[in-house]
């Protein structure tokens, strides 16, 4: 097929992201060898995958999900009791540990490399502990080195990425006949993220254009367009006293690299948290002692806001469920994710603010109070769905025709 034609508009009502336009969005878990990705990935999905200490442990990706913590989606549940309850889930894949050379082929390097490329963000989880227990790669343990090992690796491989890229679309425009070139624009895009990417400068930190984004989201599928939350895995003690000698030093590589979300964390804390589930006494008293919290929720949460992802509520006798949809979806399409009978025939959208409704339901079942009050609202094909917004949609099909 010839290239397609750049669209000419940029107007600015026209926010384009890096990534896929899509519901159904992953985080994928990433970095060296024995840094505690297996195991964060079973604390967080309660899965027991293969977590050994040796390089590789993980091969084929691992997929699950993990429930999104709201204290809004709990009360609904307490409030209504319905015999269904789903919240909104959290799409995790674990990826094995990259290594120095990965991108030409090292270690087992470039299917893993594939493997990131096929998520739609990343956590990237750093090591900031020493264990004579824990095999660290590399023998030493230097997390701002890890980090760059890490960025390198992945700019090498959308290098590659771009290689193949501009073949595919010199190859198009052969096929063509000479009734297509290549356009200033594709060229010009093209030697920008090279440019960028030679310098070891993830695409994803480069100012671009609404024509430039979607000509990359279109023609590649660049790893470093992705999003990534950086997880410091601490020694427990560390966590517990919230100190430990290289999270300044990770700090300022990270501003100094476009920036990002940075959580310092604990497997160690978190796996002797976890193993007290089924004895709150007991669990209730570790927290106490140790003054800490649990930071998996931040992580999750973080993760689902990272792709971009909101969700609305249904709520009622028989349901109460959260919707994932993209930030900045209109009322019919996220009626659609319901049914696309939701969408086909979509007449309107009856909504009310979670905030407006907990203050004014006066722990009640039922939209009376909130109608009253007059913040029940009937919205119509263009309005955008607001995180937490719960919704009753209007909808009419009429069955086709008969011939």
């Amino acid at each position: 097929m010839p290239p397609k034609k750049e669209e000419l508009s940029n107007s600015a009502s026209n926010v384009v992201k890096f990534g896929r336009v899509k519901n159904s969005l992953r985080m994928g878990v990433v970095g060296l060898p024995n840094v505690g990705k297996s195991s964060l990935y079973n604390l967080l999905t309660e899965q027991a995958v293969a977590a050994e200490n040796y390089p590789f442990c993980t091969i084929e990706p691992n997929e699950a999900r993990c429930a999104v913590p709201d204290e809004r989606y709990e009360y609904l549940c307490k409030l209504w009791n319905p015999p269904s309850m789903y919240p909104a889930y959290l799409q995790v894949t674990d990826i094995a540990g990259l290594i120095k050379g990965a991108s030409e082929g090292a270690g087992l390097g470039n299917a893993f490399l594939s493997h990131i490329q096929a998520v739609d963000g990343i956590y990237h989880v750093v090591r900031a502990f020493e264990s004579d227990d824990v095999v660290h790669v590399d023998d030493c343990v230097d997390p701002v080195r890890d980090l760059e090992t890490i960025q390198s690796e992945l700019c090498k491989k959308d290098l590659e990425i771009l290689q193949r890229a501009f073949v595919m679309e010199e190859q198009s425009v052969k096929k063509s006949g000479g009734q297509y070139k290549l356009s200033p624009l594709f060229l010009s895009t093209m030697e920008k993220m090279k440019e960028m990417l030679n310098k070891n400068v993830p695409v994803r930190d480069g100012t671009w254009s609404t024509n430039e984004i979607e000509l990359i989201n279109d023609k590649t599928q660049l790893i470093t367009t992705k999003p990534v939350i950086y997880l410091i895995n601490l020694s427990q003690t560390d966590f517990i006293r919230k100190k430990n000698k290289w999270l300044a030093k990770i700090h300022q590589w990270v501003t100094s690299h476009g920036g990002g979300v940075m959580i310092p964390f604990s497997v160690e804390f978190e796996t002797n948290l976890w193993k007290l589930k089924d004895n709150l006494t007991e669990r209730e008293a570790l927290l106490e002692q140790t003054k800490a919290t649990t930071s998996l929720p931040k992580i999750i949460t973080n993760g689902y806001s990272t792709l971009g992802l909101i969700y609305y509520f249904t709520a009622g006798e028989k349901e109460v469920r959260a919707w994932t949809i993209r930030e900045g979806c209109l009322a019919p399409q996220a009626a659609g994710v319901i049914h696309s009978d939701f969408e086909r025939g979509f007449i309107k959208a009856e909504v009310v603010s979670y905030s407006d409704y907990k203050s004014l339901c006066g722990d009640k079942k039922g939209m009376a109070a909130v109608k009253e009050a007059g913040r029940y609202r009937q919205e119509g094909k263009t309005y955008v769905v607001q995180d937490g917004d719960i919704i009753h949609f209007q909808f009419n099909v009429t069955a086709p025709k008969k011939k």
